[in-house]
């Protein structure tokens, strides 16, 4: 029987799927196009697992009798088509690492809030005693956690790009924030395709599974006409709360469960701003059917410190407010920001455009922007948008060059946005390292 398990990738994902390969006695081999971190190349080294890197060799790579990609990696690339073509199984760290993980799992999706809303359910189980790991997009390898450690619950951070990679994986508490039009260039851009993708999160649950949702999200409320759900459904949006689920009433925030009612004010919640209330809502619900008593629930909603580079409010200098949301790499996150913000706004936007359409926004930017900083390679579908919607438009390709212009267009008072709606991959490595360098630029003015 063929064991050869070949790895495609060699950051946190992929590292911890070859050692856990390892640990269960694959044939393990690691292949990344590029050049691996020194971090990660000395684990390899420490683990004997082969590797190489800067190339793809392909004759190796198809003798695998399943290979675990990347999600960086898309379909498209002519080696994942090859693989396919040769009938290899191509699976996300996820799906592999799930086969081996007796723990309970509570799955986060959502195209914005995942990140914070990942955090802010972690933050609940660890203050409620549970032992508890955080993986996915968010935290260490879930594989490699589950080679070493023993967690009895995990909390995972999932992209759709993880989603598409996973066929026999069951999430035990699937979330389900919202989905909004995003990495539409990975899905031939068809929304449908994408909806389909965030979905997955909730394949093969069971009637002992738990399925939470927004359910003012019109994307949401029309799949589910569609669908038949195997779970119990624990819907959450403002409006009275349902007898199994969450809502918002006279700024109280009430959450049902089992005939338990929790309920608190959404002025004693540590994250403010609508969004925020919602991700405190489907959190809230997780701590509930974990049956985490309602004290640890109201403790860790009102104690909890936000996510860094999500409206990060960071830094004065001289009265202007500064504020990194380097996260927000879609229209819609961008959207959540500008609508948070009371006063007038110098935004900085820009780098690699997945197909987005600025129209939600030209409100917002009406109303509240008063100058935007463009900030990335190509910058012309920013600036012809908003270009008689906005008074001042600067274009720049350098983040230093972007916040002194924004520090020179702001006044005491006012807040500089780094909020993108843009992925960061035109002049940064990731939207953290963007989100640092933005900091690091505030720091030096």
């Amino acid at each position: 029987m063929n064991s050869r398990i070949v790895i495609l990738g060699a950051g946190e994902s992929g590292v911890g799927s070859a050692i856990l390969a390892q640990k269960k006695g694959f044939d393990v081999w690691l292949s990344d196009a590029g050049q691996i971190k020194p971090k990660y190349k000395q684990v390899l080294s420490n683990y004997a697992i082969p590797f190489e890197e800067g190339k793809h060799s392909e004759d190796e790579i198809l003798k695998a009798a399943e290979v675990v990609k990347s999600p960086g990696i898309p379909e498209k690339a002519p080696l994942v088509k090859k693989i396919r073509e040769a009938g290899i199984p191509v699976i996300s760290e996820i799906e592999f690492a799930g086969r081996y993980c007796q723990a309970k799992t509570i799955c986060i999706t959502g195209s914005n809030g995942k990140t914070t809303t990942t955090m802010l359910t972690y933050h609940l189980l660890q203050k409620a005693g549970l032992h508890v790991g955080l993986a996915g997009n968010v935290g260490h390898s879930f594989a490699w956690q589950v080679a070493e450690q023993n967690f009895d619950y995990y909390v995972i951070e999932l992209s759709s790009f993880q989603l598409d990679g996973m066929y026999a994986f069951k999430a035990d508490v699937a979330v389900l924030l919202n989905i909004t039009p995003d990495h539409l260039d990975r899905y031939d851009y068809k929304f449908q395709n994408y909806v389909d993708s965030k979905f997955r999160i909730i394949q093969n649950q069971t009637k002992d599974d738990f399925f939470i949702y927004w359910s003012e999200d019109p994307v949401i409320q029309q799949e589910l006409k569609n669908r038949t759900i195997a779970a119990t459904c624990m819907p959450f949006a403002y409006g009275q709360a349902p007898e199994n689920g969450a809502g918002i009433n006279k700024d109280t925030l009430t959450i049902n469960w089992n005939k338990n009612t929790f309920s608190m004010s959404i002025f004693d919640i540590a994250l403010q701003g609508k969004h925020n209330v919602y991700n405190s809502m489907a959190a809230g619900l997780a701590g509930k059917v974990l049956n985490i008593r309602n004290e640890k629930i109201r403790e860790s909603l009102s104690d909890f410190r936000g996510v860094e580079h999500r409206l990060e409010r960071f830094l004065k200098v001289h009265g202007i407010e500064f504020i990194n949301d380097s996260k927000a790499t879609n229209v819609n996150s961008t959207w959540y920001a500008l609508e948070s913000i009371h006063r007038p706004i110098v935004w900085i936007v820009g780098g690699v455009d997945k197909g987005n359409d600025y129209k939600e926004l030209e409100q917002l930017a009406r109303d509240k922007v008063k100058a935007i900083v463009c900030l990335g390679t190509d910058n012309k579908k920013i600036v012809d948008f908003f270009t008689g919607i906005v008074p001042d438009i600067i274009e720049t390709q350098d983040i230093k060059d972007a916040v002194r212009a924004s520090y020179y267009l702001a006044k005491d008072g006012e807040v500089v946005l780094l909020s993108p709606a843009c992925a960061s991959f035109d002049l940064f490595e990731s939207y953290e390292d963007r989100g640092r360098q933005f900091k690091m630029a505030v720091r030096e003015l």
